[in-house]
């Protein structure tokens, strides 16, 4: 059982940056890929980032390509997304989701993620 706490969220000028943060239950951290999705206003939930188990791995949406780095720190049960460079189009509600590692599994379904946070919201005026 994981519970996800997000935090970090906040309104912010176009060009601005903010970090997110995604806290996690202790002790079984470490087994679960992660990754970030957002909900914008009106909009369908979508992909923004994902990060293997390790960390040694991430992919992203295009959309946030080279704006956006996920990361995460094991030892402190935490992951993370920088957002630099943001557009008013990255409003939205952010989440942290996780889910045990299957063969075959798409990272950017929301249905391999069995563990989610309660969402932070992330305003970009402009």
């Amino acid at each position: 059982q994981v519970q996800l706490v997000e935090s970090g969220g906040g309104l912010v000028q176009a060009g601005g940056s903010l970090r997110l943060s995604c806290a996690a239950s202790r002790g079984t951290w470490s087994i679960f890929r992660a990754a970030w999705f957002r909900q914008a206003p009106g909009k369908e939930r979508e992909f923004v980032a994902a990060i293997s188990r390790s960390g040694a791995n991430t992919v992203y949406a295009d959309s946030v390509k080279g704006r956006f780095t996920i990361s995460r720190d094991n030892a402190k049960n935490t992951l993370y997304l920088q957002m630099n460079s943001l557009k008013p189009e990255d409003t939205a509600v952010y989440y942290c989701a996780a889910g045990v590692w299957r063969p075959n599994g798409d990272y950017g379904l929301g249905a391999e993620y069995q563990y989610w946070g309660q969402g932070t919201h992330v305003t970009v005026s402009s």
